[in-house]
């Protein structure tokens, strides 16, 4: 017997999962699919377990450089790696169960397996036991997620040249680690290896690292990560990584020069592409741009109007609270409730290294070509007392205003707790706050948070503390 449904999602990451409970919330008849544990890679293989990861590293490095700063005595201080990554692990696996109840919570139903749409109501799933299941359903989500991208010069094995996924489950550490690609999850792990002692390598096509976040704050984070010991070539590429015996040589080409590293491992972390092989849409004519399934960005529908698409398989930006407002948004839609579209204008950035990177908004840079008059202001955390009495004085906020209206166009924090920060920033964005009312609005002190209100005083030469 055929079951059917009003919705069924194809894919039970951060998009998927969300957006089934939200349907059955709104009393949609639901059923979420996915081969693997709820949570999709954010869950199982990055977002979460990576902040298990770094959150070891962070006070590792803390006691090991700091402890005497705070009258601590520290002896024999070491660690051990394959616990580090087992508690990783278990966390991933405890926080995947926990969706997995809360799906249930909600009577949706959940089958694993693979799903190939089969015609614009049906979805043939092959399951774990090797079984044909056929459901239907009014209207079918996809939320299939992206997938590291590869290139032909760094041929990934999963075992010397790899993927994030191998990165957060290796069972020894390399001596040595050449990461391919500076975004948030190559700076991730280069923070990650650095400090527990890997030589670490950082190769970026771009002029910085980080490229995407503001100038000051990449140029920042790069004389961190130098003075740590990170050998960082940007304005460079790969011409090759080939693996020889138990290492890899990378042939590196910059300034119309080549020289070669080798190392224990490589880390492609070059990007990511959309889950769009294998699962019916060829057949069924659903439009394709740029690897990517093509939607309307408002509604999430395809070009067959039952048939819609969140999360990474959409195209950037690739972040999982992306795929979730999406998920959200899509499903309301379908219910005929009155949104508000996904602001893809005041997507908060973060990067979870130390110092934190986090930004919402437009970069100075982009602002300036956008031909605004700006007004910017910046706040210190060494001109903080709360960052001087908790040892965290590296970094600033930086404020970007239009001076003829005072929007404020862009945020950008590197420093301590900053992912935790930005979202008064994002929130501040959302509600067209003045210069004025973050400024007047009290803040609590001591506490990191006042650099905002600093930050844009500084602005309008109203700061206090610089």
């Amino acid at each position: 017997m055929i079951k059917e449904y009003d919705i069924a999602i194809l894919g039970g990451g951060p998009g998927g999962y969300v957006a089934a409970i939200r349907a059955g919330q709104l009393g949609f008849k639901t059923l979420v699919i996915d081969k693997d544990n709820l949570g999709g890679i954010c869950l199982n293989w990055g977002c979460i377990p990576t902040k298990s990861l770094l959150k070891n590293a962070e006070m590792y490095d803390d006691i090991k450089n700091h402890h005497q700063d705070f009258g601590l005595k520290i002896e024999g201080l070491s660690f051990d790696f394959s616990k580090i990554i087992r508690r990783s692990r278990d966390i991933s696996e405890r926080i995947t169960k926990n969706v997995e109840m809360l799906v249930k919570k909600n009577k949706i139903d959940r089958l694993r397996g693979y799903g190939t749409l089969t015609d614009k109501n049906t979805i043939e799933v092959k399951t774990q036991e090797g079984k044909i299941e056929c459901v239907k359903a009014k209207n079918i989500i996809i939320a299939t997620g992206a997938r590291p991208r590869s290139v032909p010069q760094i041929p990934v094995d999963h075992t010397y040249i790899i993927t994030s996924t191998e990165a957060m489950s290796l069972k020894e550490q390399p001596k040595s680690l050449v990461i391919v690609g500076a975004g948030a999850i190559g700076i991730e792990f280069a923070y990650f290896y650095s400090v527990l002692g890997t030589k670490v390598y950082i190769i970026e096509m771009m002029e910085n690292i980080l490229p995407i976040e503001d100038k000051e704050v990449s140029q920042t984070l790069e004389k961190n990560f130098k003075k740590r010991g990170i050998e960082i070539h940007t304005s460079a590429t790969v011409q090759s990584a080939k693996v020889d015996g138990d290492t890899v040589t990378v042939t590196v080409s910059k300034d119309s020069k080549t020289f070669e590293i080798r190392a224990d491992k490589v880390l492609s972390a070059i990007g990511v592409v959309g889950n769009i092989e294998n699962i019916g849409l060829e057949s069924l004519g659903i439009e394709i741009f740029k690897n990517h399934i093509k939607v309307d960005k408002k509604s999430f529908q395809t070009n067959i109007s039952n048939i819609y698409a969140i999360g990474d398989v959409i195209g950037p930006p690739w972040l999982a609270h992306v795929a979730s407002a999406e998920g959200i948004a899509c499903v309301e839609g379908i219910k005929g409730l009155h949104t508000v579209p996904v602001d893809y204008e005041n997507i908060p950035g973060c990067t979870y290294c130390q110092p934190q990177v986090a930004s919402v908004g437009m970069t100075e840079e982009k602002a300036r070509a956008a031909g605004y008059e700006l007004k910017i202001g910046k706040f210190p955390f060494m001109a903080s007392g709360k960052a001087f009495a908790i040892g965290e004085r590296e970094g600033f906020v930086k404020l970007i205003f239009d001076a003829k209206y005072g929007e404020l166009l862009g945020a950008h924090i590197i420093g301590s707790e900053a992912t935790e920060m930005i979202a008064e920033l994002g929130l501040a964005r959302a509600l067209e706050a003045t210069p004025e009312s973050i400024i007047k609005t009290v803040h609590a002190h001591p506490t990191l948070s006042e650099s905002i209100m600093e930050a844009a005083a500084n602005a309008y030469g109203e700061s206090i503390h610089i």
